[in-house]
């Protein structure tokens, strides 16, 4: 299970701040923070940071994480010009684009900067009219933009498919299509990958930390490969460690073994 690590975002009103006056401490702390607590990836989002110009915010973010950080980045942004700051950056290791959608003109602005910079990008599986309430329409979604990045030559391999998820709190049968989509994204792209954004199937409840471990489970027998997520998140990161041991992805519980060792799951 790959850990992408979402706590630099500017959406975090500390992290928008940190941004906007350019305190690099405390962006490579909370990077250095993320990778000492497992994460496999970093995301970094520059959002706008409340002024300036987001492509010179997102080219200080990925140059300030990289003085600390050989973990690969995942560059966050709706902007297609953003993006590619980002990725201009990024020094001779794979980045990884967060993201592509069916949506016809963000997919073909993005994808031509997949095979530029030998990127690997998530795919989310909505469209033009947003995120289909149905499997089905999701499945269609991730068609759609297989189809176009095959076409360009781009291995699927490279593509993360996200199922998306949206708050259980509304409708109650979205963890339900968001597991079913995962489960057919598997079988019909054997060698694509899949994450997710975890937290939004808790959002506007009570005891989200719950729910969003419960789910994470529920997701990794679905099939998923990685998520987006708090790797602070001690409770999180040990209810991933016992989820591989009971899938069958921990030989004779090693790993379980040696996280019990250092006293990793003690309250």
């Amino acid at each position: 299970m790959l850990i992408i690590g979402e706590r630099i975002n500017a959406t975090n009103k500390k992290v928008a701040r940190a941004i906007r006056e350019r305190d690099s401490l405390f962006i490579q702390g909370m990077a250095s923070a993320q990778i000492a607590a497992g994460a496999d990836y970093l995301d970094v989002n520059a959002g706008a940071g409340g002024s300036g110009n987001e492509e010179d915010l997102m080219e200080w973010l990925v140059d300030t994480v990289q003085a600390v950080s050989n973990k690969a980045l995942v560059i966050d942004s709706a902007e297609p010009k953003v993006v590619e700051a980002g990725l201009r950056r990024c020094q001779d290791r794979t980045a990884i684009i967060n993201s592509i959608t069916a949506e016809p003109r963000r997919l073909e602005a993005l994808s031509p900067l997949v095979v530029d910079y030998d990127a690997e990008v998530i795919a989310l599986a909505m469209d033009e009219r947003g995120i289909p309430d149905s499997t089905e329409g999701r499945i269609n979604a991730c068609d759609r933009i297989a189809q176009r990045l095959t076409a360009l030559g781009i291995p699927l391999h490279k593509i993360l498919f996200d199922p998306m998820v949206l708050p259980i709190g509304v409708d109650s049968k979205v963890g339900i299509t968001t597991l079913n989509t995962l489960e057919q994204i598997k079988s019909r792209y054997v060698q694509a990958r899949t994450t997710l954004g975890l937290s939004n199937i808790s959002y506007g409840l009570p005891n989200r930390e719950i729910i969003n471990r419960m789910f994470l489970i529920m997701a990794m027998y679905a099939g998923l490969d990685s998520a987006i997520v708090d790797p602070l998140d001690s409770k999180l990161m040990n209810s991933i460690k016992v989820g591989e041991m009971l899938l069958g992805r921990d030989s004779f519980c090693k790993d379980y073994l040696a996280a019990h060792r250092r006293a990793q799951f003690k309250e």
